[in-house]
């Protein structure tokens, strides 16, 4: 990945396996960032560290869903097309679909990377303290891969749940303090209340038992 800083490889590793799309132009790849209109706080802390690599600065998109008579907002922005950005492509993409690499445990290995990760996907159960990550696009065979990654990486034991749409990597509540812990000093301020678990205050988030809460 040439040219790029430690940080801005994490970053980009984290929102990768998130929500961010590296696209293939002509020649080389872009990575691109969007974010609903709530989450602007979170767009620009991403925009702040890769804007050297950006032409322009994000921008509000309206989109207008005809179905329901409703417009959503949205943030984005894109970097330039560079050949660091092939790399990623060809590491997390098989075609126009989006893979977990076969050796995703050399690559994820900073907490930074698994925080972006989490305050992409991730959310919290409000009936008990476990987490997860919402990553429904993958496979059975690369869900054991993640979790595999998280064991030898980080130390955390997770599990695989299937809901109605497929599978997400399960962080049980016996896991979430030390999760926590590992990820909370890269947390922005706006995303904090998925973590169900503050290192600082040393305190458990408020359970509502009557629901399970998703973001």
């Amino acid at each position: 990945m040439t040219g790029l800083s430690t940080e801005e490889k994490d970053i980009l590793i984290g929102t990768i396996l998130g929500d961010a799309h590296v696209r293939k132009l002509k020649q080389e790849s872009r990575v691109e960032c969007t974010h609903s209109a709530h989450q602007k706080e979170y767009l620009f802390w991403k925009y702040e560290r890769l804007k050297r690599w950006c032409g322009a600065k994000p921008h509000l998109v309206r989109i207008q869903d005809t179905r329901y008579q409703k417009e959503y907002l949205q943030w984005r922005f894109s970097t330039v097309s560079r050949v660091a950005f092939d790399d990623l492509r060809k590491m997390f993409y098989r075609g126009r679909i989006k893979v977990i690499p076969g050796n995703i445990s050399k690559i994820i290995t900073s907490p930074l990377s698994l925080a972006v990760w989490f305050m992409d996907d991730g959310g919290r159960r409000n009936d008990s303290y476990g987490l997860f990550l919402n990553t429904l696009s993958f496979t059975k065979p690369e869900h054991e891969l993640l979790r595999k990654c998280l064991r030898e990486n980080f130390g955390i034991e997770s599990r695989i749940h299937w809901i109605s749409d497929g599978y997400r990597l399960y962080i049980p509540s016996s896991e979430a303090k030390k999760f926590c812990t590992i990820v909370s000093p890269y947390i922005i301020g706006t995303l904090r209340y998925k973590l169900s678990y503050n290192p600082v205050t040393t305190s458990f988030a408020r359970l509502d038992r009557a629901r399970d809460r998703s973001f």
